[in-house]
């Protein structure tokens, strides 16, 4: 059984950078084909795909968060961490890791395997 699991630090001020971190068990992250991903969902709005790191470690991220995202791995402990660099009021979300075979979508049916989430609220 598959199961993702994601830790952060629930509250960050405007202007610091969002870490957060997913623990992936029953799988690894290099399995071949499998893409790891960080999706998001403001709240009233739809899902909203950040970013993902791939088997081989390539990373690929949302055209309009680039700037200000880094996603990035440790093999070790099978984990995959996300840092979005000066959040503001909007970067406010729920925070999900979810794995599959695809990358790039805000579809929940695209993905496998969901961690349950962890919100994050920006404010000072």
């Amino acid at each position: 059984q598959v199961h993702l699991q994601e830790s952060g630090p629930g509250l960050v001020k405007p202007s610091q950078t969002l870490s957060l971190t997913c623990t992936v068990s029953g799988a690894s992250i290099t399995t071949e084909l499998y893409y790891w991903n960080w999706i998001r969902q403001p709240p009233g709005k739809r899902l909203e795909w950040v970013g993902a790191i791939g088997y081989s470690g390539t990373t690929y991220y949302k055209s309009s968060l680039k700037s200000r995202t880094s996603i990035s791995r440790d093999t070790s402990k099978n984990q995959f961490t996300l840092q979005l660099s000066s959040v503001t009021p909007e970067d406010t979300a729920v925070y999900y890791c979810a794995g599959g075979l695809s990358t790039g979508w805000g579809v929940r049916d695209e993905y496998e395997y969901w961690g349950q989430g962890t919100r994050i609220t920006v404010a000072s």
